[in-house]
């Protein structure tokens, strides 16, 4: 019992809320629409597609609507979409793509701005490297200088200190060779 009166509850509660769901036409169709829930009830009039209704009822494999211009009426529940149409979605679908359109652009712009500031850095870049390069060749040639100076150095130093060892032994060699003062002879005592 209690089952029963939950459920009838729920049902009754769910009704009015079900009774008032937005909808509209499917996009794709051109709908006649009846006075009752069925082909055999008059046609009283046609629905266009994606236009916005409202939905009242639902009986069978029927919904019965009700029109923006506030006409109720009954059309079969196949040609019924729940939420926003495409044809009311359109004005900001365009508004969107416009928005897009417009940011295409400017990115467009921004990207070319970039582009030329990439080409122009790597103009300087390849000035750069270029530079490096002659710096780094500098470098190496007056290390060879560097060192060769060194080595000349050297061999300088070695040149005169074998001319000096030389001379040293020529001239230890030639002293005693050489005529030797006699000693004055002091004969006063």
């Amino acid at each position: 019992m209690k089952k029963r009166l939950s459920l009838s509850l729920l049902l009754a509660l769910s009704a009015p809320v079900f009774a008032q769901e937005a909808a509209h036409i499917a996009d794709d169709v051109y709908v006649f629409t009846h006075g009752g829930p069925g082909n055999q009830y008059r046609i009283n009039g046609r629905v266009n597609s994606g236009e916005a209704v409202t939905v009242l009822n639902r009986q069978n494999q029927y919904i019965e609507i009700q029109t923006e211009s506030g006409r109720t009426s009954w059309v079969p529940a196949e040609f019924v979409a729940t939420g926003e149409s495409k044809l009311s979605q359109l004005p900001a679908l365009e508004t969107a793509l416009t928005e897009s359109r417009e940011r295409i652009v400017v990115q467009d712009q921004e990207i070319a701005d970039l582009n030329s500031q990439l080409s122009s850095i790597s103009g300087s870049n390849v000035d750069y490297v270029n530079q490096v390069e002659g710096l780094e060749q500098e470098i190496r040639r007056l290390e060879s200088e560097i060192a060769n100076m060194d080595q000349s150095n050297l061999i300088r130093w070695l040149t005169h200190g074998g001319l000096v060892a030389l001379g040293g032994v020529l001239l230890g060699l030639l002293v005693p060779y050489l005529p030797k003062r006699r000693k004055r002879r002091d004969d006063w005592f």
